[in-house]
């Protein structure tokens, strides 16, 4: 015997009865992000041909395989939003995330790209000229600080996002590094300043791309969610009045912003007839409402013993 419930909450979250995935509230400032870095690429492209700087030339590369991630990032919320069917009955959702796993292959592709081409630099200096490339870069670090400030906010709510806003601080630290390793140059003629800035450089983008594969891996891995203390979540339910027992707790998060619940509630008999039923389901519903952001709670009320007839995988 069993009841089940679905019911959706917001608390920092997506408001009731908001439609699409937490990214697709910043799809407008990721169009701009993706204008700019399509902007400065031509610029970079101009600049490398005039100047015939070899370090402009890679940051227009580049600034060209960010420019697809946040085109794929743009393209995975246009899929997310497409609506449920009978076969994919959570829709799409899940393309956001397969988006920042693409994108975290992007920039380990570029981080690695970067690291080994500044060793071989280091070895081998190339020419880097001086007044014309500090003006190209500097046309990189205010347009990629602008796109910076864009999606700041929606790369700590949505992982796909969050893959796009590491494309363009890649962007910026490349185009800084441009600027200070020829200003470097020009003021002591040390030729080996643009390998040691792109050394540093990729050592900073690996490390927070192994960190957004870790969290895309999670989500994909139906993992509960890192902020969620899973004991705490049983804690409270256990807590309520007339629960006598949990079993088959599971959490996991669809997409970014869309956290799922589903339990086994092991209940006094008095909570399985009708009335009981609705107060329990109103009680686990507030309980997990006042605590936690859950989108979508299921659960299943049943008497004491009812696990011992269960299949294994659902105990």
């Amino acid at each position: 015997m069993g009841a089940g419930h679905h019911h959706g909450h917001s608390h920092g979250g997506r408001p009731p009865g908001a439609t699409g995935t937490a990214a697709a509230a910043h799809k407008g400032r990721l169009r701009i992000a993706l204008g700019i870095t399509l902007t400065v690429l031509l610029v970079y492209a101009v600049g490398s041909a005039l100047t015939g700087s070899l370090a402009l030339f890679a940051e227009a590369g580049h600034m060209a395989t960010d420019a697809v991630g946040v085109f794929m990032a743009l393209l995975a919320i246009r899929f997310a939003a497409r609506p449920a069917s009978g076969r994919r009955t959570w829709g799409y959702a899940r393309a956001e995330i397969l988006a920042a796993l693409l994108n975290c292959v992007l920039l380990l592709g570029v981080g690695g790209y970067v690291l080994i081409e500044a060793v071989e630099r280091l070895a081998e200096p190339a020419p880097v000229p001086g007044a014309r490339t500090v003006v190209f870069g500097l046309v990189g670090v205010v347009a990629n600080g602008v796109s910076l400030a864009l999606l700041t906010r929606g790369s700590k709510e949505s992982l796909n996002v969050r893959g796009a806003f590491l494309e363009v601080l890649s962007d910026a630290l490349g185009s800084l590094a441009v600027v200070v390793s020829a200003l470097v140059i020009m003021a002591t003629g040390w030729t080996r300043a643009d390998p040691v800035a792109s050394l540093l450089i990729g050592l900073m983008i690996v490390p927070r791309t192994v960190k957004l594969l870790r969290e895309a891996l999670d989500v994909l891995l139906e993992a509960a969610p890192r902020h969620v203390d899973m004991d705490e979540v049983r804690a409270h339910i256990l807590a309520l009045p007339g629960v006598r027992g949990l079993h088959d707790l599971h959490m996991w998060t669809i997409t970014s912003g869309m956290p799922v619940l589903s339990a086994h509630v092991v209940v006094d008999p008095g909570a399985l007839d009708s009335a009981g039923q609705e107060k329990m389901l109103h009680d686990l519903q507030d309980c997990l409402g006042e605590h936690f952001a859950v989108e979508h709670c299921t659960f299943q009320l049943e008497p004491g013993g009812h696990a011992e007839h269960e299949a294994g995988l659902c105990r």
